[in-house]
């Protein structure tokens, strides 16, 4: 039976490109507000991992059987992503962008994780193709995320570390 797989694919495809509406929107405000832009440099990689990444899922996942322990651990992901955008609202964004003057935000899962999207996001890459019996593809792209996630958190603790300095 292929329409579980067809329909949490097609779930997770519409919330990316939402998300990505979303980000462009923030970040445009953002910008006009005084923001700078971070890091730009490897945003295009991460843009194209995470392309790659529903891409081939879509090529591989449909018609597979939906392991349940597995979809529970997305569906809990992704209740957590939601908190993440309900806390941060319209500082929500895909890139790095430092707001001067603005603190930050310290409620919400941010009281407990320093980057609480990016954790929701290692554990997403691994556990929705570990949904569909896809363990090999989600060890491969966990490894390309953490190398790009590497980079990111690096160049975001800096820009945060700056900011605050520069108060």
């Amino acid at each position: 039976m292929m329409w579980p797989s067809i329909a949490l694919l097609t779930f997770v495809t519409l919330q990316r490109l939402g998300e990505l509406v979303f980000a462009r929107r923030n970040t445009a405000a953002l910008l006009a507000r005084g923001g700078r832009e971070v890091a730009p440099e490897h945003y295009r990689i991460m843009v194209a991992l995470h392309a790659a990444w529903i891409m081939g899922l879509w090529l591989l996942a449909p018609g597979r059987p939906i392991q349940p322990f597995w979809l529970v651990v997305f569906i809990g992901l992704q209740a957590l992503r939601l908190w993440v955008l309900a806390t941060l609202k319209d500082r929500w964004t895909t890139r790095i962008v430092v707001l001067p003057g603005s603190p930050l935000v310290k409620s919400g899962p941010y009281r407990f994780l320093r980057h609480p999207n990016y954790a929701i996001v290692v554990g997403e890459i691994a556990a929705l193709p570990l949904a569909f019996g896809l363990t090999v593809y989600a060890i491969v792209f966990s490894f390309l995320n953490a190398a790009i996630l590497h980079v990111r958190v690096k160049a975001e603790n800096a820009a945060l570390k700056r900011a605050m300095i520069l108060k």
